[in-house]
This record gives C-alpha cells, sequence and structure tokens, in this order.
C-alpha cells in the first residue's frame, strides 16, 4: 500500500499524541517506545519527500498537523521535565 505524505504526518502526529497520553500517566516506557515510532516515521517521510511534492492545499494541510505536532511535543516536554530532572539527580549520584 502506498502512502501519501500526508499520512505520514498524520502518523506522526496520531504517535505524538499517544506519547502525550502516555506522558500524562507517567508511562516513560511508552512514551520511549513511541519516541521510536516517530523517528521510524520521520526517516521514511524525508526518504519519500525526496521524491514526492505536496500539492498546495496537501501544504496548508501539513502546516496544521506540523503546528498540533509542536504544541503537543511541548506538552510532553512540560511533563517530562521533572521526570529527566530526576533522573539527572539519580545519575550525578551514582557517578559520586
Amino acid at each position: 500500500m502506498e502512502h501519501s505524505l500526508l499520512d505520514y504526518y498524520k502518523a506522526i502526529e496520531n504517535a505524538s499524541q499517544k506519547m502525550l497520553e502516555a506522558a500524562q500517566t507517567e508511562n516513560w516506557d511508552q512514551v520511549v517506545r513511541l519516541e521510536g515510532a516517530c523517528t521510524l516515521l520521520i526517516a521514511q517521510l524525508r526518504s519519500k519527500s525526496r521524491s514526492v511534492r505536496l500539492a498546495p492545499e496537501e501544504r496548508t494541510e501539513k502546516t496544521r498537523i506540523m503546528k498540533r505536532i509542536l504544541r503537543t511535543d511541548a506538552e510532553i516536554r512540560n511533563l517530562a521535565e521533572p521526570w529527566l530532572n530526576d533522573l539527572a539527580l539519580m545519575m550525578d549520584t551514582r557517578v559520586h
């Protein structure tokens, strides 16, 4: 099955939303797994975008999707920050 470029953006948005839901429940293992899925989707998108271009109306939709992804990413980062700080503290105490 051939995926359009917009399908990749939508899949990344979907995975990003699931990451946010996992972060909201502090399921950091799931966040990491979904981040890996996003990385793979982004690589596939980059590869496909070398040979396929979006039509003007698709570019408008892409912009809307990207804005939602960025907002979701910011929410995930806000939720993860305390967890990352705790992790850094734990790592720092192990080093000493």
